[in-house]
């Protein structure tokens, strides 16, 4: 059995699709040959806990979790929170100046990222490790890209090969513009981004479009393995309970149709972080309109959110006059959000309102397609996210101000749903099971081993 080190900062009891990536590769890698050896936080800063992710670990894995200093508990001081809550977001919009400070220090101070004191103890400790338990491929996957370090120091000291897995892009990120970067700090890390990718073995990334970015910069081989869906979780299982306020029932005709105890509901669902930069503020307008226009579908609304909703978003949906359509559930373990997704009438993926986020391809969007729901994404009709979902027949994906578009794709669906349920999705989204993905990683492990 051939090994790999896995060098991540998210893993169980730390929730999220950055958490589940690497979680489902070491589920599934073992039946490709390789044994995964991850190191991790003792210690880290968990915004979100999903404890269930942790009985998907097969006892192979081993586990070697080391401590962290998190410097995010001084910013929490310097802004008056508690513990546990989010910083400031890196966003634009009216910050205060205790904020505005925050983001300073954090973008110039801690270079790449907050992470980067976990670099230096870590690397030291793995240096040993690895002389008394050798392993045939080191793989560090960020963000935090301070990951990516450790596997640089790793991969000279030792000469094992390495892959960075970009699960985001680095200095092509989105949201780093609203960091107030000196030139200096801005410099610093496109050099420490290019000497990462030139000095791998191979360069992982998740997107097509973040794969020509790298492929580009460097001649080092750069691959990509999206993330994906996991067919266990959507085999028929026991409602647990926890978010779940709807069972989904199927038509003689295979249709959807979504129940509850009340009747029967159109389910507008979304799942996971609902952040005030993708609020899809057209679409609560055109779902307003429809139900002004129309009592029995004012009447049947639903939009279900399941995980941690941002508070402009709620006032966003009240102020199209929505608020008695919302079930609002809060953060859910994973198992329900699958749940949620598998009882939805139609699923909604808006993207952060930001042109850089053309090339993300949500996490979300994969275990969308394994859900079989229509999907209404909204956002850049060129980007990566509205490619899977024309290649899969998933849906469609309405630019941020196409109404119409909505309304289009939303009366059908309606009508659908009247007529006696909403037909299933039937595009081939086999290459996004989580399977499918480790075996491509496991034929790049077994590529860059023999190097």
């Amino acid at each position: 059995m051939k090994r790999v080190l896995v060098i991540t900062y998210y893993w169980p009891p730390s929730g999220g699709s950055g958490v589940q990536r690497w979680v489902k590769f070491a589920k599934y890698l073992l039946g490709e040959g390789w044994q995964c050896v991850v190191c991790t936080p003792e210690n880290p800063d968990l915004i979100a806990e999903d404890s269930t992710l942790g009985a998907e670990i097969p006892p192979e894995v081993e586990v070697l979790r080391r401590p962290i200093v998190e410097p995010y508990e001084l910013y929490r001081r310097l802004l008056g929170r508690k513990k546990g809550q989010a910083v400031t977001p890196i966003s634009s919009g009216s910050k205060s100046f205790k904020e505005k400070l925050s983001l300073y220090i954090r973008g110039n101070f801690f270079v790449p990222d907050p992470r980067v004191w976990w670099v230096r103890p870590t690397a030291r400790f793995l240096k040993k490790y690895l002389r008394e338990h050798p392993v045939d491929v080191i793989v560090t996957t960020g963000p935090p890209q301070s990951m990516h370090l450790i596997g640089q120091r790793l991969a000279k000291a030792t000469g094992i090969p390495w892959i960075p897995d970009f699960r985001d892009p680095w200095t092509k990120m989105y949201y780093l513009k609203h960091l107030p970067l000196t030139k200096c700090t801005w410099r610093r890390l496109e050099r420490m981004e290019q000497s990462v990718i030139d000095d791998a073995s191979a360069v992982l990334t998740v997107t097509p479009l973040v794969q020509e970015f790298y492929a580009a910069k460097t001649r080092t081989p750069v691959e990509m393995i999206t993330n994906g869906f996991d067919e266990e979780d959507f085999a028929d299982k026991p409602v647990s309970g926890v978010c779940l306020k709807s069972a989904t029932t199927a038509g003689q005709d295979g249709s959807l149709k979504s129940a509850t105890a009340a009747g029967q509901d159109f389910n507008v669902t979304h799942t996971g972080l609902f952040a005030k930069d993708g609020n899809p503020l057209e679409l609560w307008k055109v779902l307003g309109a429809m139900a002004a226009e129309d009592a029995e579908f004012r009447e049947k609304l639903r939009l279900r959110l399941a995980g941690k909703t941002d508070p402009e978003v709620l006032q966003a949906i009240a102020e199209a006059g929505l608020a008695q359509n919302v079930v609002d559930l809060g953060y859910c373990v994973h198992a329900d959000a699958v749940r949620e997704q598998k009882s939805a009438t139609v699923l909604i993926l808006p993207l952060r309102h930001d042109p850089d986020y053309r090339i993300i391809l949500p996490g979300k969007l994969f275990e969308y397609l394994a859900s079989r729901r229509p999907m209404l994404g909204i956002g850049q009709v060129d980007g990566a996210m509205a490619r899977v979902v024309s290649d899969c027949a998933a849906g469609a994906v309405c630019d941020w101000d196409d109404a119409e578009g909505m309304r289009r794709f939303l009366d059908k669906a309606w009508e659908a749903f009247k007529a006696g349920g909403v037909k299933p999705t039937e595009g081939d989204v086999s290459a996004f099971t989580r399977r499918a993905t480790a075996h491509s990683l496991a034929a790049l492990l077994d590529k860059v081993s023999r190097k």
